[in-house]
């Protein structure tokens, strides 16, 4: 079956109150994506986000974001009011004569807030207001939050928990807490949990807010016909309730501090390759307890999406090992991983579910049997395809129907970002290969050879349809400060637009 859709965060949708979440204006992109003849809603990690603000780095693999929650849906429920959001998020505030000329001069700075996420003023501001719509709840007694509490009691807890110690000690990594909690002793455990009940009910609160509000909103993207498709990062951070909970399943010393961490090597595109810092997996005690945390880790995406993107899948092939404490990622080397075993019993335990494999990258013949084997489809990625001839395996006329087409993911640049930095002669080849002359056509036409490859899914980037520059763009790897930060306005998606997306996912039998 022949379908597209569109790239887009939660984080990138035009909702109120500095961030995307779960409101109507996530509704309205649901219509949008109908409207669009569009089948396909691919998002990033749900997971909650620390320093750096990535979605790859999460304090659990298992919990949601709470910048996500509507606020406007706990003003329904009496919980908040519109003053006291307005009053935390500095918006809404009413304008009078007199403040005029300064609103004329905060203009600019307001149309670049609502474009871009301010994650220190979110985080500043939405865990006040998530807190004070927790105290006027009174959820305590409600059967339905006792039974979400009781159904992921299996992870919820030790998050719980683990956010709870880690706001006491001031937000630090959990191997600079006291010795008694870092190792979990017996009688610590029953200290903290008894001494911060309150903050732990708070958390299990927001995980229920979140639960609650996404299914609804997965629910009416199911009945619009719009599938979702998550992602889950092949590591977890360090810092997180994954490892403080189970430092048996990582490659830790006696201290629980990483033997070795995550990352690329050098290549092309970084002279000391990229220093991930994620803590590795003892791989031959997951295969000794046939994959347990990973088949709960997976069973859990598939509460929450629909399709599971599996983030750096060659991974699961070979990992590069770099030894921890190295500043760069140039003295690495390769182990070998799990290889088609795991998938072999996901595919017992869970079924055959859709699967996507992020198999971009140097690809060695044993990957690439890995993915052949695994069955599922690979990527494909449009902007990689002109720095090489004709033979690239990016290119349109090389495919076959069990791949994922896109013009770019949220690591690269958007194709108007690539236009203007592409070397001249890659923009040579792509505007032969695209058979266009001036370099405006080149957007559409690099859509189009998506769009009307043979691959069976084809995937763009919201910003590519709109044809927005680099400033666009989600992420630039192994940098820190600006990325994941860029967001839809309101108005954006225009009539015009889902008319245009739909006749051509119809010319090329995409339509849903």
């Amino acid at each position: 079956m022949r379908r597209s859709g569109v790239l887009l965060p939660i984080t990138s949708i035009p909702s109120k109150y500095g961030i995307g979440g779960f409101s109507k204006e996530c509704y309205e992109f649901v219509d949008f994506l109908e409207r669009a003849g569009q089948s396909l809603w691919q998002i990033l990690p749900l997971g909650p986000t620390g320093y750096g603000d990535s979605p790859y780095q999460s304090f659990s693999t298992y919990a949601g974001n709470p910048y996500f929650i509507d606020l406007e849906k706990l003003i329904e429920a009496g919980w908040l009011t519109k003053e006291d959001c307005e009053a935390y998020s500095g918006e809404g505030m009413p304008s009078t004569d007199s403040a005029r000329g300064a609103d004329r001069t905060r203009g600019s700075a307001c149309e670049a807030e609502k474009r871009y996420v301010d994650y220190g003023k979110v985080y500043e501001t939405r865990f006040a207001l998530l807190r004070k719509a927790y105290r006027n709840s009174g959820i305590e007694g409600d059967g339905a939050f006792q039974a979400f509490c009781e159904k992921n009691a299996y992870w919820l807890e030790d998050y719980g928990l683990f956010m709870a110690v880690k706001d006491a000690f001031g937000g630090k990594s959990f191997n600079e807490w006291e010795e008694d909690i870092r190792f979990r002793k017996p009688e610590a455990m029953v200290f903290y949990r008894e001494r911060y009940a309150e903050e732990i009910g708070f958390i299990h609160f927001v995980q229920y807010l979140f639960d609650r509000q996404w299914s609804a909103l997965r629910t009416y993207a199911a009945g619009k016909g719009i599938k979702i498709i998550g992602d889950i990062p092949i590591y977890v951070a360090y810092d997180s309730a994954d490892v403080w909970s189970a430092p048996e399943l990582f490659q830790l010393d006696k201290e629980a501090i990483p033997v070795a961490v995550a990352g690329c090597p050098p290549d092309v595109f970084s002279a000391t390759g990229q220093l991930w810092g994620n803590p590795l997996y003892r791989w031959e005690y997951h295969k000794e307890t046939g994959y347990a945390w990973w088949m709960r880790r997976i069973a859990r995406c598939y509460e929450l999406y629909d399709i599971l993107r599996i983030d750096h899948f060659r991974g699961f092939d070979e990992y590069y090992s770099i030894p921890y404490g190295d500043p760069t990622a140039e003295f690495g080397h390769w182990e070998k991983g799990p290889g088609y075993d795991i998938f072999q019993v996901m595919k017992q335990k869970l079924g055959r579910m859709q699967v996507i494999a992020e198999d971009l990258g140097f690809l060695t013949p044993s990957v690439l049997r890995l993915v052949k084997k695994s069955g599922y489809p690979g990527m494909k990625v449009l902007l990689f395809a002109f720095s090489g001839g004709s033979e690239s395996e990016y290119l349109p006329h090389n495919y076959g129907k069990n791949a994922v087409v896109y013009t770019g993911t949220h690591d690269n640049d958007t194709i108007e970002g690539w236009i203007k930095c592409a070397r001249r002669r890659e923009l040579s080849f792509a505007m032969r290969y695209l058979n266009v002359r001036r370099k405006k056509d080149i957007r559409w036409s690099m859509i189009r050879a998506a769009l009307s490859s043979a691959a069976d899914t084809a995937v763009i980037p919201m910003q590519d349809y709109l044809g927005l520059d680099n400033s666009a763009r989600m992420n630039l790897p192994s940098t820190l400060g600006e990325n994941w930060k860029w967001r839809l306005l309101p108005g954006e998606l225009t009539e015009e637009l889902a008319d245009k997306m739909a006749e051509l996912a119809k010319l090329y039998g995409r339509n849903a």
